[in-house]
């Protein structure tokens, strides 16, 4: 193996660097959803290393077998009609009107079984014991994306989110395997309906473009070919099936090498391909610490990914420890997701779940609703969160958790209904007693340090200094919170 780049060889705090507290606001803004005073303290006093392990201890399971029994409302969930051919059973011998409304019916229970699941999972986010769990879940269902647009069963939805909480942290290469087996992404990709006669090439195409390898290391060739080792590969309701009758038992000529592949194949030759292990560590890479990754930084790091088997934590604990992670190309120059905007603002002014339309509404305005990324590609991020329509929703959802008023804009429905649902924000008077104390510049500063977690310029302090300068109370301390959430330096982590 080749000597480890500089830039991931560990981060040693020194007099002249120390693991302060931006560092540590840092580390929990990037490996979960941002954290209280309290927890960055607990970091702080950890160090580097130590802290990376606190959070990387979670188990590589998914929610429904935690011991303390966490998760989501399954009746709402598994309840909904999912299993098709039951639902198929209810419409024989049904009159055009009667299967009318039976499947207004089951669409309506979806509808509300896939709210529910997003509802339970972003609770988790703000409030799991397990925030980086949660936090590279939701960087999977970016990466291998379905749609509840597209994908008929809620129930199906569920059981793939809890696939990514399973293998978040785990190995890459039963993952990939897991994934070409699960029923949604079957759905989703058409691979259910891939037929010897009829290859569909759509999971094959999107296995090796945006899961595994990036673009320019296949050619079209090898998108048929593995397209017909995939054949037959389907499910039933929620279980995986190989229908031998529709598999191509032909010879597949793939990267170089011939044979009678299948699906697993295909796989293993893929996670052979230099391009792998490079692509995906730069993938985790750019999510935890910054975009522009040097060329250099990126083969060292798919190196390492390769040498150690794709165990996953192993990446993730020499990209959190890093110099690199630790530089000021990373600290502060992330544009919050929707996601991580709204989940940090919960977390960091200790606020009590907002209502779960609401909630939808403000993200779905804001361009980012779990479980509806609007293509495969997922969620394109960066400064395509940040245009003239989305920043004003931004910084007014922001406005709103701390006790706020939302306008109309924001509170349109997917359909783009005005619901009225925002309403008044959540946060109370009372939620800003605890800081409300000391002289107006002491006040200030400690919930700039509270929610930017970073320097401020002194002109900015001032003028939030200036809005208490006639007495803190509970109401003047609400309106430089809400003037903070609206600074740009609010939209970076």
């Amino acid at each position: 193996m080749a000597s480890i780049h500089p830039l991931l060889s560990p981060y040693v705090p020194s007099e002249s660097d120390p693991f302060d507290e931006v560092k540590a606001a840092h580390l929990m803004n990037r490996a979960g959803f941002g954290g209280t005073p309290e927890e960055i303290e607990h970091v702080r006093k950890l160090g580097p290393l130590k802290a990376v392990e606190w959070l990387m201890d979670f188990p590589d399971a998914p929610a429904e077998e935690e011991e303390d029994g966490d998760s989501p409302n399954l009746h709402s969930i598994a309840g909904s009609p999912s299993n098709f051919r039951e639902y198929a059973r209810q419409l024989v011998g049904k009159s055009l009107d009667e299967k009318k409304q039976l499947i207004q019916q089951f669409m309506q229970a979806n509808r509300q079984a896939v709210q529910a699941t997003i509802d339970w999972w972003l609770e988790r986010m703000a409030f799991g014991k397990y925030p980086m769990q949660e936090k590279l879940t939701f960087f999977w269902h970016g990466h291998f994306t379905t749609s509840a647009k597209d994908e008929r069963s809620a129930l199906l939805m569920w059981r793939q989110n809890e696939l990514w909480r399973r293998y978040a942290a785990g190995n890459f290469e039963p993952f990939v395997r897991a994934v070409s087996r699960d029923p949604a992404m079957l759905d989703y990709l058409n691979n259910n309906e891939n037929r010897k006669a009829h290859p569909n090439e759509n999971y094959a195409r999107e296995l090796m473009e945006l899961f595994t390898l990036g673009i320019g290391n296949y050619t079209e060739y090898d998108i048929k070919q593995a397209a017909r080792a995939f054949t037959g590969w389907g499910h039933d309701g929620v279980d995986f099936v190989y229908r031998a009758d529709q598999h191509d038992e032909g010879i597949k000529d793939f990267f170089g090498r011939s044979g009678n592949f299948d699906g697993d194949d295909i796989i293993t030759l893929i996670l052979q391909h230099p391009a792998c292990p490079r692509f995906i560590a730069g993938e985790l890479f750019k999510y935890l610490a910054y975009d522009d990754i040097d060329p250099g930084l990126a083969t060292a790091l798919g190196q390492f990914f390769y040498a150690n088997h794709y165990e996953i934590r192993s990446l993730l604990r020499t990209i959190l420890t890093s110099r690199a992670f630790y530089s000021p190309q990373a600290v502060g120059v992330q544009i919050k997701s929707p996601v991580q905007l709204v989940v940090g603002t919960i977390r960091m002014l200790g606020l009590r779940m907002p209502p779960g339309q609401a909630l939808e509404a403000a993200l779905n305005q804001m361009g980012q609703l779990p479980m509806m990324p609007p293509n495969v590609r997922g969620w394109p991020g960066g400064r395509m969160w940040i245009n003239t329509s989305t920043l004003f929703i931004r910084y007014n959802t922001g406005v709103w958790l701390a006790g706020g008023e939302v306008p109309a804009l924001a509170r349109v429905d997917r359909k783009g209904n005005d619901r009225g649902l925002l309403g008044p924000g959540l946060a109370r008077p009372t939620d800003f007693d605890p800081d409300a104390a000391g002289s107006p510049g002491e006040v200030a500063e400690a919930w700039v340090k509270r929610l930017i977690q970073r320097p401020v310029d002194a002109d900015k302090k001032r003028v939030l200094a200036d809005v208490l300068a006639d007495g803190v109370n509970p109401d003047s301390v609400r309106k430089i919170v809400q003037l903070i959430v609206s600074m740009p330096e609010y939209q970076l982590c």
